[in-house]
């Protein structure tokens, strides 16, 4: 079966076909797409259709990315997939961002997927405060690894303590002072050394 999902209804008319293929008056192949339009794919405005049925939501706002209601359907399939598992959630909310592209609302979408992981953006919750600090560690982590590489790569012998005080810093900015001085540096004390 040939599944074509189309955004306007006259792309979605000539989509369905038939498209043949003949030897002068015998057909051999004739071809009907499934098309999924604005003409036979409905807006979906009930929130609770959106955790009944995800797939026809987000088919629903691809096919209708391009109608005057198309913020209003991300918002409600937004609002929709908070009711859904991390890893259900992540499926469909990269799906739809997919099925957006070159779109003028992908941006839009964008925007609203961060309402997904959490009730309230910006609010400083614990769930978002934990989701930055983990972040932001594994930010640090990256940069004190590729200090550690970059004097191991040079010869560099690194110290224990040393190892300890680079590793264990979470300033990504001290951590950025320390990577810069990595690559002139003869020693690895001389990452501390005071300016």
């Amino acid at each position: 079966m040939l599944l074509v999902l189309c955004k306007n209804r006259p792309t979605a008319s000539w989509a369905a076909g038939p498209f043949e293929c003949s030897v002068r008056t015998w057909t051999t192949q004739s071809t009907r797409p499934f098309v999924l339009g604005p003409n036979n794919v409905p807006e979906i405005t009930d929130e609770s259709v959106v955790a009944r049925q995800p797939a026809l939501a987000t088919l629903s706002a691809i096919v209708h990315s391009e109608s005057a209601n198309a913020v209003a359907i991300l918002e409600l399939l937004a609002r929709g997939m908070r009711s859904f598992d991390k890893a259900t959630a992540k499926y469909w909310c990269e799906w739809l961002e997919v099925g957006l592209e070159n779109t003028p609302v992908l941006e839009t979408w964008r925007e609203l997927e961060k309402m997904v992981a959490t009730y309230f953006p910006g609010r400083g919750t614990l769930f978002e405060e934990t989701y930055l600090e983990g972040k932001a560690e594994g930010k640090a982590e990256g940069k004190a690894e590729s200090i550690l590489s970059v004097l191991e790569k040079r010869g560099i012998g690194i110290p224990q303590d040393t190892r300890d005080r680079i590793t264990t810093c979470t300033d990504l900015d001290t951590l950025t002072l320390w990577f810069d001085r990595s690559l002139t540096a003869t020693t690895a004390e001389d990452l501390f050394a005071e300016a």
